[in-house]
């Protein structure tokens, strides 16, 4: 209540007295200024303060810290990871097919769930060469993991990847990682 009667009170000369007396206020304007017409002009330079340009300063430092970086660092080399992780070792040129790392240096093997997680696809991606002998090799694998039953896969030659339906992540990683891919 007290609010509305304080805003009938301020009307536009109100405004301008308390503008005109007190130096840290603004003149009242009839308009907003929300827009690039409407906005002030640029005073001069010298209404401004300056500035003094630093180049490499020393907090910047701290900065550079919290920057993400450019490119993704090699792996320092270490007989053993904690996690598992191991770098890659297998050269493409001398074997028939390839599997690229993801620029993470991960094997860019990937589960997708479809029809509300009831259907599981195990994606290989970024393969290079023959996909059909890497098709053989991993079928094997996931038929060792299925007890001795078929899997359905699909290869795509276009894109380098191979699908198997089920989850199967786990074991064709280990099976890259074996071959040092």
């Amino acid at each position: 209540m007290a609010a509305r009667r304080f805003l009938s009170v301020l009307t536009k000369q109100n405004i301008q007295l308390l503008s005109n007396n007190v130096k840290c206020l603004p003149p009242f304007t009839a308009f907003r200024q929300s827009s690039y017409r409407s906005s002030q002009p640029v005073g001069s330079l010298e209404e401004y303060p300056d500035v003094e340009i630093v180049y490499n300063a020393p907090e910047w430092k701290y900065v550079e810290r919290l920057l993400p970086h450019k490119t993704v660092p090699k792996p320092i080399e270490k007989p053993e990871f904690p996690s598992g992780w191991k770098p890659a070792t297998a050269d493409g040129p001398e074997l028939k097919y390839f599997v690229a790392r993801t620029k993470n240096h991960m094997i860019p093997v990937y589960l997708r769930k479809t029809f509300r997680g009831q259907r599981r696809v195990t994606i290989v991606r970024r393969i290079q060469g023959d996909l059909w002998e890497l098709e053989k090799e991993l079928r094997a694998v996931v038929e060792k993991a299925r007890d001795g039953r078929l899997c359905a896969s699909r290869i795509n030659e276009m894109s380098g990847q191979i699908h198997f339906h089920g989850d199967y992540v786990d074991d064709i990683r280990e099976y890259l990682k074996e071959k040092g891919f």
